[in-house]
């Protein structure tokens, strides 16, 4: 192996810049106690709906279900898995009553409970995720949003504001005030909660009401957990957030400063927010009726493509996708990946890889986070909806990303260096996400 390539190893492992922040930090730990682990060999198995749903395949899965009820309305399993479906889109009603109904049936189903609590969270009920939280074992989030007082994520100022992005490689950064100190740069991340480093926390006063064990860029980390006060973002300011910090290194480009933390979907979920990569600059708009109006005027003016969006693991965002032509299937997006020339676009598998009919380089291996077995590869046409990049640097891993955590298969992991050209709005009202190119 060359110099220069230990060299580059040698510092994507210290600097995380390849890692992922929602591979860094899966929500509750994501452990399923009590319930059946997933596997990608569990594609092939169990009925036509469970299939429909492992291929993500939502729709035609949901009524697939509803055909077995027909015939066994007590089946635990059916009532989980239409409860988690519509959990992915946000339908809270149908979300709430089959999963109920899965945990009354079945009181063992951690991963049921885990995701009923998250129906609540999405919602801003706290109080009401307290309980399903504390008995899945999940006491530190219990006791974190126990400790919410007031409106939670109450939002004030502007009806929407524009942060210009401080950075946009190695990974983009805005500006946040913390608690009324003087703006601080974050990482924008899709995949990754609200995060602070240990001095931010400290800086803004933070008190931890519980720890937990996590792991942050595959080494374990001691988590903090806690609400801010206040969060500034131009002219709109956010209270009452519920916020978790750790010694862990944020990523950072070596001899740089570690950015004040990291902004994620937890918090743009609160907004119409459009990521605009192409103009270098993140908008945050209230989730009204007037601002999605006026936001989808100027969608269609853009030529903008719509395609559906789904929310996994709380913070983990999915859209439709494919690799040349392999697919239309599932994606994730996450632009907390290193950017930059020659940076990572695509993280899949080997087995996607040669079924899209990419060529893999085995005779350069390389390494992602702490996995050895990356293989690089060169993608000809990735694509989100109609939105196609040409002969982007992407890795192929023996193993998926999400898809045990999840349960079902993602054809891959989207990053910042495929996101560049475009702007991306999240519309988590309506679960629809627009895609246009700059």
């Amino acid at each position: 192996m060359s110099e220069s390539s230990t060299d580059r190893r040698s510092f994507l492992r210290q600097a995380g810049l390849t890692v992922g922040a929602a591979t860094a930090l899966p929500l509750l730990g994501a452990q399923r106690a009590g319930a059946a682990t997933w596997g990608p060999e569990d594609a092939a198995t169990g009925s036509h709906a469970d299939r429909l749903f492992r291929a993500g395949r939502f729709e035609e899965a949901d009524r697939g279900y509803a055909r077995i009820l027909r015939g066994d309305p007590d089946n635990a399993h059916v009532h989980a898995q239409r409860g988690y479906i519509a959990l992915l889109s946000n339908r809270f009603t149908d979300a709430e009553k089959f999963l109920t109904k899965a945990v009354g049936l079945e009181p063992g189903d951690t991963f049921s409970k885990e995701r009923l609590a998250d129906c609540h969270v999405r919602q801003d009920r706290f109080a009401q995720a307290v309980p399903l939280l504390r008995a899945a074992g999940k006491e530190a989030y219990a006791e974190q949003y126990a400790s919410l007082s007031g409106t939670p994520y109450e939002v004030r100022g502007a009806q929407s504001t524009r942060l210009a992005f401080t950075a946009l490689n190695p990974m983009p950064l805005v500006e946040v005030s913390v608690n009324g100190a003087p703006a601080a740069q974050f990482i924008l991340a899709t995949g990754a909660p609200l995060a602070f480093t240990m001095d931010t926390a400290e800086k803004a006063g933070l008190r931890a009401v519980a720890t937990s064990t996590e792991t942050v860029g595959y080494q374990a980390v001691t988590m903090h957990h806690g609400v801010v006060g206040s969060l500034q973002f131009g002219g709109i300011e956010l209270r009452n957030v519920p916020v978790v910090w750790h010694d862990g290194e944020q990523p950072h480009p070596l001899g740089q400063r570690q950015p004040a933390g990291t902004l994620g979907t937890s918090l743009l979920y609160h907004f119409l927010a459009t990521v605009d990569f192409g103009n270098r600059a993140l908008t945050l708009r209230r989730k009204t009726g007037a601002q999605l109006n006026e936001f989808r005027a100027e969608a269609r003016r853009a030529g903008a493509d719509r395609l559906p969006l789904w929310l996994a693991d709380a913070r983990l965002p999915c859209t439709l996708g494919g690799l040349n032509d392999h697919g239309p299937k599932v994606v994730t997006l996450d632009t907390g990946v290193e950017g930059a020339a020659g940076a990572v676009s695509v993280i899949t598998t080997e087995a996607t890889a040669e079924r899209a009919g990419i060529r893999m380089d085995h005779k350069r291996p390389n390494v992602y986070g702490a996995k050895e077995d990356a293989t690089p590869f060169i993608v000809q046409r990735p694509s989100i909806g109609r939105m196609t990049a040409r002969n982007l640097y992407g890795f192929a891993l023996k193993q998926p990303l999400f898809d045990e955590r999840i349960r079902f298969q993602t054809l891959g992991n989207f990053t910042l260096e495929f996101l560049k050209p475009f702007a991306l709005t999240f519309d988590y009202a309506n679960m629809h996400l627009y895609v246009s190119h700059k």
